[in-house]
């Protein structure tokens, strides 16, 4: 993440917080206020970021996480019961470690 793109950040935050409409003009307004110098098309990007989503709620989901798997639905009464009940786990057998006792030896011998 860059500078620019922080503070951008960090403005588009602000002007929220105190529930002033973000525009490019006032992010850029409050980079030069901060004296940070910052890429030309950030606070534009910012501010049509701001037009299409709701700044507080990405702020209250911030830690819901991005797309979740959808729900698997119960199937419909009829044959398809048994088609969607996974099928269940075989249990690998993890091959047992050699000891010295099988090599017909051993460390302390």
């Amino acid at each position: 993440m860059s500078i620019g793109e922080l503070a951008c950040s960090y403005a588009t935050l602000i002007l929220t917080d105190d529930g002033i409409p973000v525009t490019a003009e006032k992010i850029a307004t409050i980079l030069k206020a901060a004296n940070v110098e910052c890429e030309s098309y950030w606070p534009g990007l910012f501010a049509k970021l701001a037009e299409k989503k709701n700044i507080e709620d990405l702020i209250v989901n911030v830690g819901a996480g991005g797309g979740a798997a959808p729900a698997v639905s119960a199937p419909v009464a009829g044959g398809g019961a048994a088609a969607a009940a996974p099928p269940p786990e075989e249990k690998k057998e993890e091959p047992k470690e050699e000891s010295d006792d099988d090599m017909g030896f051993s460390l302390f011998d």
